[in-house]
């Protein structure tokens, strides 16, 4: 990390809240910081004691992108450096991504560039009203590679065509109508929204959760007889796991699933 308390991890019951906890530089990435990031993501991958995961930035912004530190740094990279960083990078973005947990973006004052991108890879996302997004990259003359994939599946070629080339600002609203976050309350409600959503999803079976993340992902990737082979392999192995039997046997028995006990 680039302070001991770069990412902060606090678990409360099944809910693990992980947060970008650098408010002096408005929680930019540094490669620190995002190695960080994919450790913890990695380790809430495994734990059977988590069900959700909520993603927030400490303080007044979500994330504003890339720390100005790094970025004078990576300046002066040759390429194997600049490919060697880039991929590191990278291994955050696909652990929040890959998270077999369902993870909650908790958005507020700001989402720039790699931030926007975080936003992206996380299966909801709870914006305050007022957040600023944008991808300024182009406006350095970058490009946002690494989470180019990730914002390009969210929101599709055309808006991210129009956004990645005019590396324009855009607020809540707007974030809301491309579909890069899935609702937008006020400020001070927040943490309400937040929990709201939470509170839905621990109502789902944890491996249905995680087998409709592992679906959606490999739809995407598939050609379409992949994707109907997908699909059907799919609901077979849900049908067969232990929360698909519970489940159906609950529904047919009248009673809640083991998995709300």
């Amino acid at each position: 990390m680039g302070t001991a308390a770069a990412i902060r991890l606090e678990v409360h019951g099944t809910v693990a809240r992980v947060t970008i906890d650098r408010p002096e530089v408005r929680n930019a990435f540094d490669d620190a910081a995002a190695a960080e990031l994919a450790r913890t993501f990695d380790a809430l991958a495994t734990r059977d004691d988590v069900r959700v995961v909520v993603l927030a930035g400490a303080g007044d912004v979500f994330c504003a992108g890339g720390d100005l530190n790094w970025m004078r740094r990576v300046a002066e990279y040759d390429r194997a450096a600049n490919l060697a960083d880039a991929t590191a990078f990278q291994a955050a973005f696909e652990a929040v991504d890959r998270c077999p947990k369902p993870v909650v973006a908790r958005v507020q004052g700001a989402a720039l560039g790699g931030g926007a991108g975080l936003v992206a890879c996380c299966d909801v996302a709870i914006a305050a009203e007022g957040t600023v997004f944008g991808f300024p990259e182009v406006r350095l003359g970058l490009v946002p590679g690494v989470i180019s994939p990730y914002v390009l599946r969210t929101i599709g070629p055309s808006h991210t065509r129009r956004l990645f080339l005019t590396g324009e600002r855009f607020d809540a609203a707007e974030a809301l109508h491309i579909g890069l976050v899935h609702q937008v309350v006020p400020g001070a409600s927040l943490d309400a929204g937040v929990e709201s959503v939470v509170a839905e999803l621990r109502k789902s079976a944890p491996q249905g959760m995680a087998g409709a993340k592992a679906l959606v992902r490999a739809l995407l990737d598939a050609d379409a007889a992949e994707a109907a082979a997908l699909a059907r392999d799919a609901i077979t192995d849900a049908r067969a796991s232990s929360d698909g039997r519970e489940g159906l046997t609950a529904f047919l028995e009248k009673r809640k699933p083991g998995w709300l006990a």
